[in-house]
């Protein structure tokens, strides 16, 4: 081989080698980028998850307070209902025809005024019978009383025509003649009765409902007694009014208690407030309880009189009893809208030196001052929770914050 075909080899080596150095350098770069790129995406998603981690979040805060320490009486609360004092259905005692109805419906009516008048001609001549049977009867009264008369006479002359039955005869005769006359008169005022019957006026002063018949109509009257008793109209009183309501057993015991210690009989005052009211400015006096529970609902009804001379209260309606009992005495009391239900039972959210929300079942009272009384279950220096109740869930961590519990004035007291 000649020194030409050597370089000839070499030059094609030399061209071989460049065009295999390219590919060896992408297979090289290939290499590396594998191994880089799952590094750098491992890093770049621990940056971004640092970054979209929020930081930790604040403890929520709340308004807590100390109970308020106040004296306060004890009071009972019930829901009554108005009933009127005197109440009376209006029908009539003689049956006919209706012939007047002397009143609009719903007006107020004084004791006496004519209300309903009844066709009184059948009675009219019932009333001329009877006088004409009186007549009767006193014409037969005095001649029997002359022949009584006339056989005494002669029989104490000696007559022996008149025997002492004939006197027997004379004075049985006048006897029945008497007797004929006082029924006579007993029919005049049978019949009298039935006649003033027939103009139908108020018992009392009240409020008049609607008339349940139109006038012409044939209505049946008690003493006839051939058929029920029509029902002409409704009257009831509205000056005094009742109030009634029912005690429980565990209302009732404090009552009497407080009863027993007064030694003043029934004579309590009764605070009473309408549903649209939230002042109790109304009073009565509590003068009627029950002699017995009643064994199934476990009550004791009581009924307080109650004036109304505006006429506002009617019968039906239902209003706010309170009652107060004891003698004044020092009470924890929280907002009532600190106090949650829970089922048949009521609960306080206090916060506990740790900042834990803890909640405490109590037992709780009556309203004063728009503040709720709390009979047990709650201590002095318990942090209750009065603001931010929503975000206080129980055994959670919180951030109280100090408040003040405020009583409110006489005027702004609700029940």
């Amino acid at each position: 081989m000649n020194k030409t075909d050597n370089q000839s080899r070499a030059r094609e080596e030399g061209l071989r080698a460049a065009r295999r150095s390219p590919a060896k350098l992408w297979v090289a770069a290939a290499i590396a980028i594998a191994v880089v790129a799952p590094a750098w995406l491992a890093y770049s998603y621990r940056e971004s998850d640092a970054a979209a981690s929020p930081a930790p979040a604040a403890l929520p805060e709340v308004m807590v307070s100390k109970p308020l320490v106040r004296e306060v009486d004890s009071r009972l609360g019930f829901l009554g209902q108005f009933s009127a004092v005197e109440h009376v259905e209006l029908r009539a005692q003689v049956g006919g025809t209706l012939t007047g109805i002397h009143f609009k419906d719903g007006d107020v009516v004084q004791k006496g005024d004519l209300l309903f008048t009844i066709d009184a001609r059948p009675y009219e001549i019932r009333l001329a019978q009877a006088n004409a049977q009186l007549e009767t009867a006193a014409a037969r009264l005095v001649l029997a009383d002359r022949q009584l008369y006339r056989a005494h006479v002669l029989k104490q002359s000696g007559n022996l025509a008149i025997t002492e039955q004939t006197v027997d005869q004379r004075t049985a005769e006048q006897q029945s003649a008497q007797a004929a006359v006082d029924d006579a008169k007993a029919q005049i005022r049978d019949a009298q009765f039935d006649l003033e019957h027939c103009r139908i006026t108020a018992p009392f002063t009240g409020r008049i409902g609607t008339h349940l018949v139109s006038v012409d109509n044939l209505i049946a009257g008690s003493r006839a007694a051939t058929s029920p008793t029509t029902l002409l109209a409704t009257l009831v009183s509205f000056d005094p009014i009742y109030l009634d309501f029912d005690m429980s057993e565990s209302d009732f015991l404090p009552y009497s208690r407080d009863r027993a210690r007064r030694k003043d009989g029934l004579a309590h005052t009764v605070e009473i407030a309408l549903t649209d009211e939230t002042q109790f400015a109304r009073q009565g006096t509590l003068d009627f309880v029950d002699n017995a529970l009643n064994r199934s609902s476990g009550t004791i009804h009581a009924r307080a009189t109650v004036p109304n001379p505006n006429r506002l209260l009617t019968p039906g309606e239902f209003a706010r009893v309170r009652l107060v009992v004891g003698a004044p005495a020092q009470a924890l009391l929280v907002p009532d809208a600190a106090v949650l239900p829970d089922q048949s039972q009521h609960l306080v959210m206090t916060v506990a030196s740790d900042g834990t929300v803890v909640p405490k079942q109590v037992e709780i009272g009556d309203l004063h001052g728009g503040l709720r009384v709390i009979r047990s279950g709650l201590m002095p220096n318990d942090q209750v929770i009065i603001d931010g109740i929503p975000h206080a869930a129980p055994g959670a961590k919180v951030t109280p914050q100090g408040g003040t519990i405020r009583y409110a004035a006489a005027g702004e007291e609700q029940g």
